[in-house]
């Protein structure tokens, strides 16, 4: 068995090789931020993911996530800004608003457009880093997660000396922005801690706040997700409410607008892997390919990809959404045909965008 400091400098430099950019150790303790979710939870603003009230207790200690866990190693890797819609008319650099010569009316979110799923390639790169500490300390008990577990990420990144957490919510970081995966590999060995992130580097700026189009943000830190457009595209399953649907732009996963305007993505100084740059872009923004799309080529083209969590129903619906707002008045016929279908969201969303065209 070696010393600790050793073993975190080992584990520090193969994290690096595995492409993650940022490595931070933690202590396993109550998470700062929990009492803060419960009051989250408590005022609604979780909409209708009742999978985090259900686990709320298990929010509290890294613990309920692994027993006996001494550290958790926090871990970023960065991912590729999306050409085509990062820069739209939110998007300020050098102090002035720029118009690209072309934005896409069916956004994608950054984080969905690479090569791969990322939880795919975090897990297997997660999987070789557990072994290399489990080769350490064989006796040691380990956990990688990817974004599904119990655990509050960004206040232990925080605390692992990663970054702060902004007030659009975010995990930001000087050289990567927000535009990086969270990862987090949980021990039972006790590793020598980092110091943790104390400054808050947002000062008096609210462009992510200002910017939000649906009003998303209650208050600096305070993000009611019900209204948020990454959670209306992905999470929700019903019919959007007109109020919230007409401010969605051509968003049809996801949302980048509150990064988008963020001074500290302006330049990014990192380094990303290939398999997270941009790619099927031609596809993955047309609007015509949702609507014609059907369930078997849904499922061969995109069953492990994220845009399986929001399934073809929910791909279509926001695709009708966008197509409205966009007065893409040639699709008219390809939303219209949804009127006549038997699931009660899309036939709704339907008629909604035919009101909306008259």
């Amino acid at each position: 068995m070696i010393a600790a400091s050793l073993a975190k400098e080992q584990l520090r430099n193969q994290a690096l090789s595995l492409g993650f950019s940022f490595f931070g150790v933690a202590p396993a303790q109550q998470a700062p931020g929990y009492e803060h979710l419960i009051e989250w939870i408590q005022r609604g603003y979780a909409g209708e993911m009742s999978y985090i009230p259900k686990r709320s207790d298990a929010y509290r200690h890294p613990d309920s996530v692994l027993e006996g866990c001494k550290s958790v190693v926090m871990l970023g890797m960065p991912y590729a800004k999306n050409p085509r819609t990062t820069r739209s008319k939110f998007e300020i650099e050098s102090g002035s608003i720029l118009e690209p010569a072309q934005v896409s009316d069916c956004k994608i979110g950054s984080y969905a457009t690479g090569q791969v799923d990322y939880h795919d390639l975090i897990r297997q790169r997660l999987n070789a880093l557990t072994n290399s500490l489990e080769a350490m300390y064989p006796d040691s008990k380990n956990r990688g997660v990817v974004d599904t577990a119990p655990l509050l990420e960004r206040d232990f990144a925080r605390l692992a000396g990663i970054g702060w957490v902004g007030k659009n919510t975010l995990l930001l970081n000087r050289s990567a922005g927000s535009y990086f995966f969270l990862a987090a590999l949980l021990t039972s060995v006790e590793l020598a801690q980092d110091n943790p992130f104390e400054e808050d580097h947002c000062g008096t700026c609210t462009a992510c706040l200002d910017a939000c189009p649906t009003s998303a943000f209650v208050g600096p830190h305070v993000l009611d997700a019900s209204r948020c457009i990454s959670y209306l595209t992905i999470e929700y399953r019903g019919v959007i409410p007109s109020d919230l649907s007409h401010k969605m732009d051509g968003w049809v996963f996801g949302c980048d607008v509150c990064q988008m305007v963020c001074p500290w993505n302006r330049k990014r100084e990192v380094e990303l892997q290939s398999e997270l740059q941009p790619s099927r872009l031609e596809k993955l923004e047309s609007l015509e390919h949702w609507l014609t799309i059907d369930e078997k080529t849904f499922r061969k083209l995109y069953r492990h990809t994220p845009f399986w969590r929001t399934r073809l129903q929910g791909m279509q619906r926001n695709a009708m959404i966008a197509a409205a707002n966009a007065n893409r008045t040639e699709l008219r016929p390809l939303v219209e045909k949804f009127a006549q279908s038997d699931d009660d969201v899309l036939r709704s969303t339907s008629l909604w965008c035919s009101t909306k065209w008259k």
